[in-house]
């Protein structure tokens, strides 16, 4: 069921929501070489805790026959796309493609974005890959207001990536966020024709999450049971933000990082 949240609930996302925006802001500053992904966990882990929240990813389950998910912060490295694990002793190389997601509760009600981070000297095309997925995100968010259709902005987030040959992950997508960390509606990054037609309401919390690869768009799970990577090793970028829909477009629940 899609949800319509309170005026007062969505100040509550708005207010955590800043507060995940500067901690992911945080996070990127210290995905240099050398850094070791735990390190990136615990830091997560103590900037949430001083601002009051919590981390919406920790001891995550999508069902109780899957394993806890068992770190605050996904970090995603080259082809993995999403749910990377901050293992021990898991060090950033020079010229990695790091992919940060990252959820937080406050106050009751949970927020969710990501950011891909260029760590040293990145190859151009990785960089551009990071740099694209950004802007087509950016395509999807312009298309938001009351009254529009949710397959637009899948429309434009694929109308901006098709023309430069990027594979447009299938099998994940944005959702629906505010009362639990995943919530309705899906939405898929490309325009899938046979999903019922939702409009759009003011009041929806919609997590866009545009995840592109300089290859082809099948992924498959690694046996951690968490980590999804590409099928055929080709790298991967991921930017994600929560909005809100307005009567005239949307307004930021997490603002890119970089704009906080």
């Amino acid at each position: 069921m899609i949800t319509i949240k309170t005026a007062e609930e969505i100040e509550k996302m708005k207010a955590g929501g800043k507060f995940l925006s500067a901690i992911l802001a945080r996070l990127m500053e210290a995905c240099v070489p050398g850094a070791h992904t735990e390190e990136l966990d615990r830091l997560a882990r103590e900037e949430m805790a001083k601002v009051g929240g919590k981390p919406s990813f920790l001891h995550y389950q999508i069902s109780d026959e899957d394993p806890p998910y068992p770190s605050a912060v996904c970090i995603s490295v080259n082809e993995e796309i999403v749910h990377g694990l901050a293992t021990p002793n898991r060090v950033i190389k020079e010229g990695d493609l790091v992919g940060l997601d990252i959820g937080m509760w406050y106050e009751g009600m949970a927020t969710d974005m990501a950011a891909t981070v260029c760590a040293g000297n990145v190859a151009s095309e990785a960089r551009k890959l990071s740099e694209d997925t950004r802007e087509s995100l950016k395509r999807g968010l312009s298309v938001i207001k009351e009254g529009a259709w949710l397959h637009e902005i899948s429309q434009a987030i694929e109308n901006y990536l098709k023309p430069n040959r990027y594979g447009i992950i299938r099998d994940l997508c944005g959702h629906g966020v505010g009362y639990s960390v995943h919530e309705d509606p899906q939405i898929p990054n490309y325009h899938e024709r046979r999903a019922k037609p939702v409009k759009l309401k003011a009041g929806m919390c919609l997590a866009i999450e545009p995840m592109v690869t300089l290859g082809d768009w099948r992924i498959r799970q690694k046996d951690d049971g968490w980590t999804y990577v590409t099928a055929d090793r080709s790298l991967a970028a991921h930017w994600e933000v929560t909005i809100v829909v307005t009567g005239s477009g949307f307004e930021f629940v997490t603002p890119f990082p970089d704009k906080v």
